[in-house]
């Protein structure tokens, strides 16, 4: 079974995909990056401010699906510039409190809309 997960509190989907998509227990949410959706605009200048609106971002997808960060259990940050590691682990690990959750981090050339970090990420539903 799969049911597309949408909601207005965080930006829509700027492409042919969906914010995510539920199926089973699992939930996979799109990459988001750091637009506010209110604004359209980047959330700021700096990695650090757009990596915190981010996670903002998926944890409004994930609440329309009834989860939490805390259900997270896999993220894939994307950066494109690997100096800006360190911001970005700081305002993840200010998100991700407790046990954080598997992650990849991976440098790409560019991101949409001139970003400097996207993150997806993969929750689980527990039963």
């Amino acid at each position: 079974m799969r049911k597309v997960i949408a909601t207005e509190h965080a930006p829509r989907a700027i492409g042919p995909y969906s914010q995510a998509i539920e199926a089973g227990d699992l939930v996979f949410c799109s990459g988001q990056i750091g637009i506010d959706p209110q604004s359209g605009q980047l959330a700021g200048p700096s990695a650090g401010e757009q990596a915190a609106r981010c996670i903002e971002n998926l944890k409004a997808v994930l609440e329309a699906a009834g989860l939490g960060l805390g259900d997270v259990v896999k993220t894939t940050v994307f950066l494109t510039d690997m100096a800006d590691f360190s911001a970005v682990n700081e305002a993840y690990a200010a998100r991700f409190t407790g046990d954080p959750p598997a992650r990849s981090a991976v440098a790409v050339a560019s991101l949409p809309k001139g970003a400097k970090v996207e993150i997806e990420a993969i929750a689980v539903r527990r039963s």
